[in-house]
């Protein structure tokens, strides 16, 4: 009488997944025989890293939860630019920037020429303080009224949430200016959330007009608070 041998099958799905569709089923040219494949939604289709996503930066930059931080984040510093920018041509700066042939920026353009040649201060470097003495004084006029408007555009934008990242990187460009000339005060600050908003240029704007107009470059949300996203969307995300 011969032996019945049983053979356990090399893969059994578990309850929790989907049934493998009938377009998973490949034919073996070698056997003439067919094997079943992993549905593209299971976990054999995508690698371990791909599943579990650090959790803190994926919530940064992916969450709606985040959203609201960066809307904070994006509000205040926006403020502060677009106050910066009024002051400049309505307040109390107008004389100097607006309305004083750019006498505010001939007068910190000077002091970071002079702090550098003394060596107390002023810009730190002779090829950024020979910019400032050949460029940026002769042309303080135009300039001054340049950076008015920038101001009060940088802040605008980042209170609204458009073009969140190019906003926040125009701002960062202003801040290390003014660093360079010499100055510290706000700018490390603003220079810090300035880098933060730049790198979640994707999800700071999402509740702003980001949400519109940027719709086509946006990756797959986050499904929920853990930091994963669902199998779903990584698997929508590799195609």
């Amino acid at each position: 009488m011969g032996s019945t041998i049983t053979q356990t099958p090399d893969f059994i799905a578990p309850e929790s997944e989907p049934a493998v569709p009938s377009s998973a089923v490949a034919t073996d040219g070698a056997s003439g025989g067919a094997h079943a494949e992993h549905p593209v939604t299971g976990p054999s289709s995508v690698g371990p890293s791909e599943q579990r996503i650090l959790g803190v930066p994926a919530w940064l930059y992916r969450s709606h939860g985040a959203s609201v931080l960066w809307l904070v984040v994006r509000v205040w510093l926006g403020y502060e630019w677009f106050n910066a920018g009024y002051q400049k041509i309505w307040g109390s700066e107008r004389s100097a920037f607006w309305f004083g042939n750019g006498l505010g920026v001939k007068g910190f353009a000077t002091a970071g020429v002079v702090g550098s040649t003394a060596g107390k201060g002023g810009a730190s470097y002779g090829w950024w303080a020979a910019f400032l003495h050949n460029f940026v004084i002769p042309n303080a006029s135009w300039i001054g009224k340049f950076i008015s408007l920038a101001e009060i555009l940088i802040g605008v934008a980042l209170i609204l949430g458009l073009l969140t990242g190019a906003a926040a990187f125009a701002g960062l460009s202003l801040n290390v200016i003014y660093m360079f000339t010499g100055s510290a005060g706000v700018n490390p600050a603003f220079a810090i959330l300035a880098v933060f908003l730049v790198l979640a240029w994707r999800n700071a704007g999402w509740i702003g007009l980001d949400r519109f107009v940027l719709r086509g470059t946006r990756t797959p949300r986050l499904s929920g608070a853990t930091g994963h996203l669902s199998r779903r969307q990584v698997a929508v995300a590799n195609q």
